[in-house]
């Protein structure tokens, strides 16, 4: 019989109870201490001494509000609320391990292309290459109208919306830079290649 490789996966997000709602007012929780950046480079630390190949940071725009039609409730409880924004957190906890993997999510609906394939290409150089997207599209009245928008909208424009999205990320990283454009010459003062780099 032949052994089947596992990978274990963190599951988390940036508030101070995410799926075991109720949780942090247990006397030895610490996820109150969501704010703190020791609180995640700690977990991270953990997940890897736990052999854990990845840290999940799940993400969502607004607060939960679906019951009775508002948040109040969930932020009420702290469940998924209020949340901060994890694509902070990452450095750090890549910094303080070595193995762990990290993914986060990026919101195709509210994201501009540019400046995300940006953010997402400088945590890759950060974590040297540690790094994963967790692509969606929102699910929240609350998230859309903080976004400026009337509401959620239908589930298939969101997605073709996303599929433009990605398109256009992908582009950015795979057609923007060739290989072997930044030279790194000092001799000839040349860092870049501009012939190898193109406006997309």
């Amino acid at each position: 019989m032949t052994g089947k490789e596992i990978r274990l996966n963190v599951l988390e997000q940036c508030n101070p109870s995410f799926q075991a709602f109720g949780l942090w007012t247990h006397p030895r929780d610490r996820s109150t201490d969501y704010t703190s950046i020791d609180f995640w480079v700690d977990y991270a630390r953990i997940a890897e001494r736990g052999l854990f190949d990845n840290f999940f940071i799940a993400d969502v725009y607004g607060v939960p509000d679906v019951f009775a039609g508002t948040p109040d409730a969930a932020l009420r409880n702290g469940s998924q609320g209020p949340s901060l924004d994890p694509v902070v957190l990452i450095s750090a906890m890549a910094y303080a391990t070595e193995s762990l993997c990290f993914t986060v999510t990026g919101n195709a609906t509210y994201e501009m292309p540019y400046s995300f394939a940006r953010r997402m290409s400088t945590l890759d150089h950060m974590t040297g290459g540690r790094l994963g997207w967790n692509v969606v599209t929102g699910y929240l009245d609350s998230g859309a109208r903080a976004m400026g928008r009337d509401g959620l909208g239908p589930h298939d424009e969101r997605y073709a919306v996303a599929d433009e999205f990605l398109a256009g990320v992908y582009r950015l990283w795979e057609e923007s830079w060739e290989d072997g454009a930044v030279l790194r010459d000092k001799e000839n003062g040349l860092y870049v290649d501009p012939s190898k780099v193109h406006a997309i």
